[in-house]
């Protein structure tokens, strides 16, 4: 099944006193890119979490963030009692001010309010491994669903070069007449004898320096091959990229030696159709 690398996927967890918001975003990449950001306390699981995402994902430019919200009373800073004191003693002894001036002045210096550094839950952090799991699901979901618009775009495309190559079957014939006739029209305005049987040699092998046969099998088989792949069970974007290298190279071919304005028109065609494959294929994983 065709997957694209652009997807999304977000769950979010109400707990006691957190709610915690899980999102996953991921562009195309040749690779994986994996870019993790969690609170610090949750950064010992950092490693697991990213071989989960590397082993579902795969490729592509991935972000994914846990945001954290306090709620309810819970605070992770408190006032440092013992500190303002002292301050306030000290104070006391270069300044006449009041206790609530000399508590105002204490507070503002260094200090004087305190961080509780929060520790890892084991019961939170299962629940959070199940909004990664379904964050995950929801990003897959996403990336099958853009896939399925790309088989589609693909189908298309590949309907087309399938039709411009039947028009260059069809014409080939007419391509092979129109050299001869400019042979035997260049031949006969130098005005000179040549032996029949002699040029009938040097015309085939001319000819075939020009025959596109083989090139027009190929392209065919390529075009079928890159059929056969989107229906596979799995997404390969580099062996789509692969095939659609080998069209290329049989388009070119055919283009370089088609000596025929028509058909050379339709190689054009076949480029810029092919061009577009290419460049939707970059979203492949």
């Amino acid at each position: 099944m065709l997957q694209s690398m652009t997807g999304y996927g977000k769950t979010e967890l109400q707990l006691p006193t957190k709610k915690i918001t899980i999102e996953i975003k991921s562009l195309n990449s040749k690779n994986l890119d994996l870019n993790v950001r969690t609170p610090s306390y949750y950064k010992e699981k950092e490693m697991k979490v990213r071989k989960t995402i590397a082993s579902i994902l795969v490729r592509g430019k991935v972000d994914f963030s846990i945001f954290v919200e306090s709620i309810g009373e819970s605070s992770s800073s408190q006032i440092n009692k013992e500190t303002v004191v002292s301050y306030m003693n000290q104070l006391k002894e270069i300044s006449p001010a009041s206790e609530l001036e000399l508590l105002e002045m204490a507070i503002r210096l260094p200090e004087t309010i305190q961080s509780k550094r929060e520790s890892l839950d084991d019961n939170e952090w299962k629940e959070i491994e199940k909004g990664i799991n379904i964050a995950l699901k929801n990003i897959a979901t996403y990336r099958k669903d853009e896939g399925e618009v790309l088989k589609q775009d693909f189908l298309k495309r590949i309907t087309v070069l399938q039709n411009l190559l039947d028009q260059v079957i069809t014409i080939d014939p007419q391509r092979i007449e129109n050299v001869k006739e400019r042979l035997n029209k260049a031949i006969s305005e130098i005005e000179v004898k040549v032996d029949e049987n002699r040029f009938e040699q040097e015309l085939i092998y001319y000819l075939e320096k020009f025959d596109i046969t083989e090139e027009k099998v190929r392209l065919k088989n390529h075009l079928d091959y890159f059929l056969t792949e989107l229906n596979s069970e799995t997404s390969n974007g580099k062996k789509l990229g692969f095939i659609t290298q080998e069209i290329g190279r049989e388009i070119n071919t055919i283009g370089s030696k088609a000596n025929f304005a028509d058909m050379q028109k339709l190689v054009v065609q076949m480029k810029d159709e092919l061009e577009k494959i290419k460049e939707q294929n970059l979203n492949v994983l």
